[in-house]
């Protein structure tokens, strides 16, 4: 047991470095995972020997549902509202224009059997949610147009039709499915996938909304459950665990649920924990002396997926929203492919149905090049398409939770007329537990001590203690978007008592309100909610 577990405390730390090495040279670190695993596999230099491709399954889905979740959990629907439709075409038909048009390419150009040539498009038909974010937040992608949301919901949402049309042929190679249990396969698959994740995000909603835990960590722990629920129940009845497990995610990451910075927190580091246990396993599953063989097949279709399949299919899906030929092409060359796909290649490799290529090196290698190729020149690319955008800030796109507020200082200005003027820091009565760190007059900025005069003009800012969490006190943000009653109205003619405007971000700066200040349109309100409802 000691040596097991000295064996994955040095994986782990492995992969850390490993991947603060990869983020300097600019390679995606989930590609340093997979090379990582090959390192200690069987054909590397450390030969663990593991070739259980039922294990490896069971621990990647398991590894899959959080990354899938957390996708969800993480997308601000707010940013991602304007492109969802968007999104949702690409994730759906675009994962089947691209299956479809991957598997006329190996049944009409490599002379593969046909439903093997499209078991292999399903495969790999969808795009990576985890390489997506990894890269997007690692590298600070700043992009015009909302493509950044676009690209998180496409790749957040797509896992679950890839799934899907796997399953489908692998039933048609099987043969032993009806017309009539096909047609409501795929119904099931859809139907019961959507309907479990609303309903278990509701459910879970409601019940952290009414219910308060003693620690914040018992939260955390209750969302693991809740994914793994939302994965479990549709599964068990033939629903798409996945499209559930990523419903629910987005459902209760855009609710109003306490500890939401703690949850965030939590499974960022879960999620990354995750992504390096499904990489380096898939890495330890597969024989890099088994690569060469299979590489030409592999390197012909990874060719014509990046750089025709995918051109098509999205340009096909987004000519008719008019979206520029830049964000066209910078969407086509952002679809990596990743974990979802060689976890799908290993679903079929444990099917009692038989191939006649080794699909899962075929994935793996695939999936290697494009995190290799398009992983590492995506920001290049979209700096030389002229989309990236200096005044956006990508990281808004995620729910990083800005909108739950801890405030630490409070800057005000000293007014000709104030009974603080003229006092020394010493003689000011600041309430209890502040402290003045700074004072700006003019230009100049000055660290005060007892004896620093406060004069007229004189910007002043105050430290507090923040309290990670204060019963009671809830702050959230509301964009006041176009037709929202609040809009010209004021504080004073607020009836609500469990409601207070605390802060208005307006044009980029900060107003606190009085009782005549008048909302306007597209004004952020920060406020505190008792949360009794």
């Amino acid at each position: 047991m000691a040596i097991l577990l000295l064996l994955a405390a040095a994986i782990i730390v492995a992969c850390v470095i490993f991947q603060t090495i990869s983020s300097r040279l600019g390679v995606p670190s989930l590609l340093a995972y997979i090379l990582l695993g090959m390192l200690f596999g069987s054909d590397g230099l450390i030969k663990i020997p593991f070739d259980d491709y039922i294990l490896a399954e069971q621990i990647c889905s398991i590894a899959l549902i959080f990354i899938m979740f957390y996708g969800g959990f993480s997308t601000k629907w707010r940013e991602a509202r304007p492109v969802a439709l968007k999104a949702g075409l690409l994730s759906s038909l675009g994962t089947l224009f691209t299956a479809g048009l991957v598997g006329l390419f190996c049944w009409l150009a490599l002379r593969m059997d046909i439903l093997e040539s499209f078991l292999i498009g399903a495969v790999i038909s969808s795009t990576d949610a985890a390489s997506v974010f990894s890269i997007l937040r690692s590298r600070r992608l700043n992009l015009k147009d909302n493509a950044a949301s676009l690209l998180e919901i496409e790749s957040g949402s797509n896992d679950p039709f890839s799934y899907m049309l796997t399953v489908i042929l692998l039933s048609l190679m099987g043969s032993n499915t009806a017309p009539g249990g096909f047609a409501y396969a795929v119904f099931a698959q859809l139907a019961y996938g959507a309907a479990f994740g609303v309903v278990i995000a509701v459910l879970a909603t409601a019940f952290l909304r009414r219910f308060h835990f003693a620690a914040d960590g018992f939260c955390a722990v209750f969302l693991v459950a809740t994914a793994l629920l939302a994965y479990a129940a549709p599964t068990a009845v033939g629903g798409n665990g996945y499209l559930s497990a990523y419903l629910a995610g987005i459902l209760l990451g855009n609710a109003k649920i306490p500890s939401k910075s703690v949850l965030v927190n939590f499974f960022d580091g879960v999620t990354g924990m995750m992504q390096m246990l499904l990489f380096f396993t898939l890495g330890l599953l597969a024989f890099p002396s088994s690569l060469p063989a299979i590489a030409p097949i592999a390197l012909l279709i990874a060719l014509f997926l990046t750089f025709v399949a995918r051109p098509a299919a999205v340009f096909a899906i987004l000519s008719p929203f008019r979206c520029s030929i830049r964000q066209r092409l910078l969407v086509s060359w952002a679809g990596m492919r990743g974990a979802a796909s060689i976890v799908f290649a290993i679903m079929v490799t444990v099917d009692p149905t038989s191939t006649s290529y080794d699909i899962y090196h075929i994935v793996l290698t695939i999936v290697l090049f494009s995190i290799l190729l398009q992983g590492s020149l995506i920001p290049p690319v979209a700096r030389m398409l002229r989309i990236t955008d200096p005044s956006a800030d990508v990281m808004k796109t995620f729910t990083d939770y800005t909108d739950e507020v801890q405030i630490r200082f409070i800057q005000f200005a000293i007014p000709p007329v104030h009974p603080w003027a003229g006092l020394t820091v010493a003689e000011l009565p600041l309430p209890p537990d502040t402290l003045l760190v700074l004072v700006q007059r003019g230009h100049e900025r000055t660290v005060p001590n007892g004896a620093t005069v406060v004069l007229p003009g004189d910007m002043l800012v105050l430290s507090g203690k923040a309290s990670v969490k204060i019963d009671g006190v809830r702050l959230y943000e509301k964009v006041l978007e176009p037709g929202d009653d609040l809009i010209g109205k004021t504080p004073a003619e607020l009836t609500e008592n469990d409601r207070l405007i605390m802060m208005i971000c307006r044009d980029g700066g900060i107003v606190i309100p009085n009782g005549n200040t008048t909302f306007n349109e597209n004004d952020v309100l920060v406020m505190n909610e008792t949360g009794n409802s």
